[in-house]
């Protein structure tokens, strides 16, 4: 029985996945369920404003701002199976390990400098 719980942990979901850092720009491919047995990818883009490095138990948060200027945050384990791709359009250069100051912005106040690499 161990031995199915360790092959099991061992599965890397994440392998082709880009690197990610705090204040990317990111287009994220996400499987849901619609009804019970159909399936649909859904797009999810904005900037990631957390990162948690913590193992098997990395996880990120997403802020987009929807209709009405309102933020919209979402968690994602980053080896979810159920996440298939990360597009990742620009790196912003921040010097914060949390982007919550984000939070109260709106506008342009609410734009990150971006990194450009040569």
């Amino acid at each position: 029985m161990s031995d199915l719980l360790l092959k099991a942990f061992d599965k890397n979901h994440g392998e082709n996945l880009p690197q990610l850092h705090v204040g990317d720009n990111v287009t994220m491919h996400l499987t849901i369920n619609v009804g019970q047995k159909n399936q649909r990818v859904q797009l999810v883009r904005g900037i990631i404003i957390r990162l948690r490095n913590g193992g098997a138990r990395r996880n990120f948060t997403i802020r987009r701002i929807a209709a009405n200027g309102i933020g919209v945050e979402r968690t994602f384990l980053l080896n979810s199976p159920l996440i298939e791709k990360i597009d990742v359009h620009r790196h912003a250069y921040v010097r914060q390990a949390n982007l919550y100051y984000l939070r109260g912005r709106t506008g342009k106040s609410a734009r990150l400098r971006e990194r450009r690499t040569y």
